[in-house]
């Protein structure tokens, strides 16, 4: 009954943005479809969508395996020209994988890992958190605590919490306590995650780190943080959303790397026509385009490079 309701929900939020006549359709499944850098992915998609003369359509299935699977298989059953996946796991999306493949529709990921039936990805999580990781460390000392926000229905977040426990394995003396935060619900769950552990960890005994999986549950915690007059706990994120980048240049955010969402959904679109016209002789591969690192000492230079990284 679960996935009827569900289908049915999906399948009315999809009819709302009709495909005009015999034009391709792509259909955009995103895990959160208003956060920002999801919000910025979509913009660059349809940019692309727009120049090859292709219809999108966006279903947010705001969390959820069950309604990402739903979204992909309503999809398949349209005709869409081809699907892109946005943060799910290709793992935990087997069945709209499956009901694609046998329509021979194209599946692309955004930050969902190259595997089983996946044409293409980008926006993979791992390599973008490494310089962040890296700082963050190195600002530490090898000594003291860290609060780690962590998201696991998203691949991406699983990937940089792995390439932050490989980080954290060569410094003993660090203690972690990680908190699992929602979608929805990621800021409130940052700053309620961050009170009780800041209750526990006093100014002044140690040094202190909040990491956040990607910029939200890290802004979250934020609030928490000035709310407590504690300015002794560096804070870092992942993504460089607008707001990350306002905190980071008013001193509340110690880095971010900017993940330039917009290009990695314009680019993908731009490779749907290659990848169909290709068939069964396409080579899935991923198409990386790297993320930059901004702290307090970059972010007026980064700024004036990317101005719409503000907005």
């Amino acid at each position: 009954m679960k996935w009827i309701v569900i289908g049915a929900a999906l399948a009315a939020a999809a009819a709302a943005v009709p495909a005009r006549a015999d034009t391709p359709l792509v259909g955009i499944v995103s895990i959160s479809a208003t956060e920002a850098n999801n919000a910025r992915y979509i913009v660059g998609a349809k940019a692309a969508a727009k120049e090859i003369g292709w219809d999108v359509s966006v279903i947010d299935a705001a969390g959820s395996a069950d309604q990402a699977n739903a979204a992909i298989q309503n999809f398949a059953q349209r005709g869409s020209a081809a699907i892109v996946d946005m943060v799910f796991p290709y793992s935990s999306i087997g069945a709209g994988l499956q009901a694609a493949k046998s329509a021979n529709i194209p599946v692309v990921t955004w930050g969902g890992g190259l595997g089983s039936s996946v044409a293409a990805t980008n926006g993979s999580g791992g390599p973008m958190v490494v310089p962040v990781n890296e700082l963050m460390l190195k600002t530490i000392g090898g000594k003291g605590s860290i609060l780690a926000l962590t998201y696991h229905t998203g691949e991406v977040c699983r990937n940089r919490e792995v390439e932050l426990d490989k980080a954290l394995a060569a410094n003993p003396d660090i203690k972690v306590t990680k908190n699992e935060v929602r979608i929805p619900g990621y800021f409130e769950d940052g700053a309620q995650y961050a009170n009780a552990w800041l209750a526990s960890h006093p100014a002044g005994q140690e040094n202190l780190a909040i990491w956040g999986c990607w910029d939200d549950p890290a802004i979250g915690a934020i609030g928490s943080l000035r709310a407590q007059g504690r300015d002794d706990v560096k804070v870092y994120g992942v993504n460089g959303n607008a707001q990350a980048l306002e905190n980071i240049k008013n001193g509340f955010m110690t880095a971010t790397a900017w993940q330039d969402s917009y290009t990695e959904g314009y680019n993908m679109i731009k490779l749907l026509p290659e990848i169909r016209k290709a068939g069964a002789d396409w080579t899935p591969k991923a198409v990386e385009v790297p993320a930059v690192l901004v702290t307090k000492d970059t972010i007026d230079d980064f700024i004036a490079k990317h101005p719409d990284a503000m907005k």
